[in-house]
């Protein structure tokens, strides 16, 4: 929950599919021990991803430079612009602050949730991480978004760029309300796909519905985040994206679980509330329309 697309290229031309390949046969041999590979257990599944994310990474490069795709880059062609680095770098250091801040609220979520045992904690990862695979689809919406508006706004049709961004939203939001209704009707089903722990799959199915009654707030919400990245405003989710994750969220999760007596059903509301706070102060801040005029 914590999130491009237009390029006309065949999937085998890119190194996505080497990458997810790759990782999918690497983490059983590495995590298990299989055939040569030494049994690493969860260091394997992080070794695998990075293998497979590196090789993936190197592929890419070697395809450019090749010069047999659409976009040919020449070695001739290469050479330090420092003008237009210094640019980039003053715009992805609030990109980067702004999933920071995002990332480690989650730290004080866990922290809070691990109050309540083993059993809260294990049922709260079970039904994020099924949440964050179901997103997924989602953010490749609010990245086509994030496209858009960067497209459209460098060919001076800021009105076209806004109207994209509407209908991704509109569009992310029947995706995710009919995501988060399955959800709410099969939660335990779901759960039980990963675990059978009789104490755990209550408490996670519980918290899969709690969750997926943010859904409409998280359509919109990444979307708006990603249309003002797009448009070369790191600045605005930054912002929202503090007073939305650490100055609401983790203070309501602190007072709803553990000063109200809700428990991990607290923190799961809180998650809840902030993410439709931060998805209502992205739409009227994008209504606003500053963004438009954003210059990198």
């Amino acid at each position: 929950m914590r999130s491009f697309a237009g390029r006309e290229t065949r999937p085998s031309r890119c190194g996505c599919c080497g990458c997810l390949t790759i990782n999918l046969v690497l983490d059983p041999c590495l995590i298990f021990g299989l055939g040569p590979f030494p049994k690493l257990g969860v260091t394997g599944a992080a070794l695998a991803t990075f293998t497979g994310r590196s090789l993936g990474v190197l592929y890419q490069f070697y395809r450019l430079l090749r010069g047999t795709e659409r976009i040919r880059i020449l070695t001739s062609q290469l050479r330090a612009n420092w003008h237009v680095l210094l640019r980039l770098v003053r715009v992805s250091l609030t990109g980067i602050l702004q999933f920071a801040i995002a990332h480690t609220s989650w730290i004080g979520l866990v922290r809070i949730i691990s109050v309540f045992g083993s059993d809260a904690l294990a049922g709260y990862t079970i039904a994020i991480r099924i949440l964050i695979f179901a997103l997924m689809p989602s953010w490749g919406l609010s990245n086509a978004a994030a496209t858009l508006v960067g497209q459209n706004l460098g060919a001076r049709k800021p009105e076209r760029a806004q109207i994209s961004v509407w209908r991704t939203g509109f569009y992310n939001m029947i995706f995710l309300g009919a995501i988060g209704v399955f959800f709410l009707i099969f939660a335990t089903p779901t759960v039980r796909l990963f675990t059978d722990d009789p104490a755990v799959v209550p408490l996670a199915a519980a918290a899969l519905r709690l969750l997926s009654y943010g859904n409409i707030g998280y359509a919109y919400g990444m979307v708006m985040m990603q249309a003002f990245n797009g448009a070369g405003d790191t600045v605005t989710p930054t912002v929202v994206n503090f007073f939305g994750f650490w100055l609401l969220e983790i203070p309501l999760a602190y007072s709803l679980a553990i000063r109200g007596g809700m428990q991990a059903n607290g923190v799961y509301i809180s998650i809840v509330i902030a993410e439709c706070a931060i998805a209502g102060a992205g739409v009227l801040l994008f209504r606003r329309g500053k963004w438009k005029g954003q210059q990198i």
